[in-house]
């Protein structure tokens, strides 16, 4: 079985708490057995694969295996073009380059509910939505890859793995995606 879930901020990808005052996973009536494919950072949001079948581990993570993951990602102030060139050819992290990530502004921005709590707001800055599609997966990579081009990401949310979209899958909800789905999953991406 492959579960989707819509993620909460504050909510951790893994079972068992970790003495923060972030839910654990356990918090949510998921069946025995399943784990989570891969990890959401507590404060990153949206979509994120359970399964009780190994396999989709390395199927959907393995860089090798070009599956897109898809990310709405707030940051501070508008990017100009050579940021998005910068995030679209790759950056050091790490001393590493990162694989080059389809990046750009989504246009018209996305009205997407509030968070609780809030993101900091700045009377001052002006924030805006952009799109990311990585086929790597590395650790607050988003976050990491957007401060470096001088916009820090405020709030984080993946809508898609490989052509499989969170929808409008409430927060804080899961559901088993439907056999005839998981070929999405594999696809390169929306």
């Amino acid at each position: 079985m492959i579960l989707a879930f819509h993620k909460p901020y504050g909510v951790l990808s893994r079972f068992t708490p970790d003495g923060s005052p972030n839910r654990p996973l356990a918090d949510f009536a998921f069946p025995r057995n399943v784990y989570p494919i891969g990890r959401l950072d507590a404060d990153s949001e949206g979509l994120l694969l359970l399964s009780d079948e190994p396999q989709w581990n390395n199927r959907l993570l393995d860089p090798a295996n070009h599956v897109a993951k898809t990310y709405l990602a707030l940051v501070e102030r508008l990017p100009d073009e050579e940021a998005f060139r910068r995030l679209r050819t790759g950056l050091l992290l790490d001393g590493k380059p990162t694989l080059p990530v389809d990046a750009f502004l989504c246009a018209p921005q996305p009205f997407i509910a509030p968070r609780n709590p809030p993101v900091r707001v700045r009377k001052t800055v002006q924030d805006f939505w952009i799109e990311l599609r990585l086929r790597e997966g590395r650790n607050r990579q988003v976050r990491r890859m957007t401060a470096a081009v001088g916009h820090p990401t405020l709030r984080l949310i993946r809508v898609a793995m490989g052509s499989f979209a969170l929808g409008d899958l409430p927060v804080g909800t899961w559901r088993e995606i439907d056999p005839a789905e998981r070929p999405l999953l594999l696809e390169a991406g929306i």
